[in-house]
């Protein structure tokens, strides 16, 4: 069942879409851990470190087609589009939420 999309999440893809890292980054707490592409971001420095270079690399936007709650974990399904072989690919985005902030956020 497709649930509402959290505000932390809405202004984390709106952000995204816009390249607006800052804005981005500000939905995530502090100890917020990232995995992408088998590595691991821990913290708001590694982890703005990787928004930066997946901008640079792939130029990239996320349209979201979905999402499914299950406690505090949202699954966002979204149609990601940008310079990489493939794109458009549809992708889950596994986020955990700690007080309406991104505590966790998988993506494969």
């Amino acid at each position: 069942m497709t649930q509402p999309l959290p505000q932390a999440l809405a202004a984390y893809f709106a952000a995204k879409n816009r390249q607006d890292i800052d804005t981005a980054l500000a939905s995530f707490v502090e100890t917020a851990t990232v995995k992408d592409e088998a590595k691991e971001r821990r913290g708001l420095a590694e982890i703005r470190e990787w928004m930066e270079k997946t901008r640079h690399d792939y130029n990239d936007t996320a349209e979201v087609q979905g999402v499914v709650r299950d406690d505090q974990t949202y699954t966002v399904t979204a149609l990601v589009s940008g310079t990489f072989p493939g794109s458009p690919v549809s992708l889950d985005f596994r986020f955990t939420l700690v007080e309406g902030r991104i505590s966790h956020l998988e993506i494969g």
